[in-house]
């Protein structure tokens, strides 16, 4: 591409303070760049130029735009395959573009083709777009027999999401993301309901996310991207990314996800003139100081890469940073793209032998939470200076990054460290009234038992203990904490009842979703509020001298209940708090009560 035109591309895309516009972004300076991948954008003359390319990466093309050059390009190409995998709450079509040798365009034909499959999706969060135009442009570039990256598709299959929120990437504004430079018209965070798509992998309440895990299963992905744009403070990478870790579910496929293809991703990035980093970076311990480090965050499977983990499922979390320019972030995406579908072709075999390994664990101990570990390791990060100076927003002072590159070695405080790991049971029992957790678990492909006819058998049950009911939180009310008393007992389960076996190659998923100590758990979610409810009382004037009496005749519960009195004062000062004490150790009190309805089988 000729220097002048690049030249306007960098102007174009680094916002600048205008004094007719008070509410323009006071954002950092950009160090210039220059890197070698800007030989990839297609001259406006290019017969299947693509819509931000045309614009010089200052905007992103509509949902109506992407979808017409994306039928076109279907049209035209017997390598490309447009299809639905579901629809938005708004009523838009949820695209998923098939990009194979063969031209496959169901999935029983891209299992038959034995490749290895890439499914990358972009813009899950509406306002970070990046992905959907680097994939434009790798798709055009391998569309054709005689195009330059053809052969990526003769050893792997590119399964490609352009829009995930497409609703909230249809709400456009100029205002979207006041820490992002770039594109001029970005979409929202969230979907029309206002619920975050990447907080929904457990609970499955958004069609997006029930749409691309149904695509994940039934397409046969071998690894998964999610492509991002970070938010957070200033650094020097353009272009981070990881995977849970070798902590998690799937040590074996993390090895090939750290190993051979980060090696792969790093190697071909740098090539580019691009800047590779960690994730960690964008996570400082303290926003207004980076000299006090970073710090990762616990895995929580509602996310997409750890919930790929639990699945076990190559899963990669790729964040662009927010702060470089959005040409330059588009075209390290599509450099990370082609170089990840190659390492895919090249060495699939190897990661398909991790999957079936860590599908064929059967640890007695499943961790289901993780924390910071006690103590910080130091790394070595490549940052952007920084000072602090005088603030009246503030009262104080406040972070002012100067452009300069400097690195620095800092603590890291990592988040492996194991928190709480629950038995592995032989199975988990779900009566048929708890329908919306069943279908949730039909929709993450876990197998089930359902009974034709009634069952007893001997279970553990669970009696919540220390229950906390939490915030509103991504349009469920769940708990915060809930602990259990487990109680071994005979339980007759109804036709309908579900029996959810942990021995298959889904049974770690199982764990987190069922066992009630899972913070991920559909009892935390909120599932089962119901039970934590009283639906039977008693009156004082009933329950006062039969309460008198019980402690008359039983001096063991008499002194339990004197410890109980002595423990916790606010007891002992509540007449009525008393009564129900009592009343809750009476045959007369309701026996399901705060009585969790995911059964174990040991």
């Amino acid at each position: 591409m000729r220097l002048a035109a690049l030249v306007l591309i960098s102007s174009l895309v680094t916002p600048c303070l205008h004094a007719d516009d008070p509410w323009a972004a006071p954002l950092p300076p950009v160090p210039a760049w220059e890197g070698r991948s800007r030989a990839r954008v297609a001259a406006a003359s290019h017969p299947w130029v693509t819509p931000a390319e045309a614009a010089n990466f200052r905007t992103t093309p509509s949902y109506d735009e992407t979808v017409a050059w994306l039928k076109r390009l279907d049209a035209a190409s017997q390598r490309i395959a447009l299809v639905s995998i579901g629809r938005s709450g708004e009523g838009r079509e949820i695209w998923m573009v098939v990009a194979s040798a063969a031209g496959a365009a169901t999935p029983e034909a891209v299992r038959a083709a034995g490749k290895p499959v890439l499914l990358a999706q972009a813009g899950i969060h509406g306002g970070e777009i990046d992905g959907k135009d680097a994939g434009l442009m790798l798709l055009r570039d391998m569309a054709f027999a005689d195009a330059p990256r053809a052969a990526l598709l003769e050893r792997a299959t590119l399964l490609f999401v352009p829009i995930l929120n497409v609703d909230g990437h249809e709400r456009v504004t100029e205002r979207s993301r006041i820490n992002q430079r770039g594109p001029d018209n970005a979409g929202w965070r969230t979907n029309a309901r206002n619920l975050n798509l990447n907080r929904d992998y457990t609970k499955l309440d958004t069609p997006e996310v029930r749409a691309v895990v149904g695509a994940l299963q039934s397409w046969g992905a071998d690894l998964y991207f999610d492509l991002h744009v970070t938010d957070g403070g200033d650094h020097a990478y353009d272009i981070t990314f990881g995977s849970l870790g070798g902590h998690g579910h799937s040590p074996a496929i993390d090895g090939w996800m750290s190993g051979t293809l980060g090696a792969g991703l790093i190697r071909d990035l740098a090539a580019a003139g691009h800047e590779p980093g960690p994730l960690y970076v964008a996570n400082w311990v303290d926003n207004r100081d980076p000299s006090q480090g970073f710090r990762d965050y616990p895995a929580s499977a509602r996310l997409s890469h750890p919930y790929g983990d639990a699945r076990h499922l190559g899963a990669l979390l790729v964040e662009n940073h927010s702060l470089k320019p959005y040409d330059r972030r588009v075209l390290g995406t599509h450099v990370l793209l082609e170089s990840a579908l190659r390492t895919l072709g090249e060495r699939g075999a190897a990661l398909k032998e991790a999957t079936a390994a860590d599908r064929a664990r059967r640890l007695a101990e499943v961790p289901v939470q993780w924390k910071p570990a006690p103590a910080p390791v130091e790394v070595e990060a490549k940052l952007i200076g920084w000072r602090h100076e005088p603030s009246a927003a503030t009262g104080g002072t406040k972070l002012v990054y100067t452009g300069e590159l400097v690195t620095r070695k800092l603590p890291l405080y990592p988040a492996d460290a194991l928190a709480v790991a629950v038995p592995r049971p032989r199975a988990y029992w779900l009566g048929p009234q708890w329908s919306d957790a069943i279908e949730r678990l039909r929709l993450h492909g876990i197998a089930l038992e359902t009974l034709t006819a009634p069952r007893e058998l001997e279970v553990e049950i669970c009696r919540l203990e220390g229950v906390e009911v939490g915030v509103h939180n991504e349009g469920r009310t769940g708990l915060d904490k809930a602990g259990c008393r487990w109680q071994a007992t005979k339980r007759t389960f109804p036709a309908g009842s579900v029996r959810v076996a942990t021995d298959q190659p889904l049974g770690a998923l199982a764990v987190v979703l069922l066992d009630p100590l899972s913070p991920e758990s559909f009892l935390r979610w909120g599932f089962f509020n119901s039970v934590l409810q009283r639906t039977e009382y008693v009156e004082e004037y009933v329950m006062a001298p039969l309460g008198d009496r019980m402690l008359e005749r039983d001096p063991a519960l008499r002194a339990e209940f004197e410890a109980a009195l002595v423990a916790d004062p606010k007891l002992a000062a509540d007449g009525d708090a008393r009564l129900r004490w009592l009343y809750a150790r009476t045959p007369w009190t309701d026996p399901t009560w705060r009585l969790a309805p995911v059964a174990r089988e040991r």
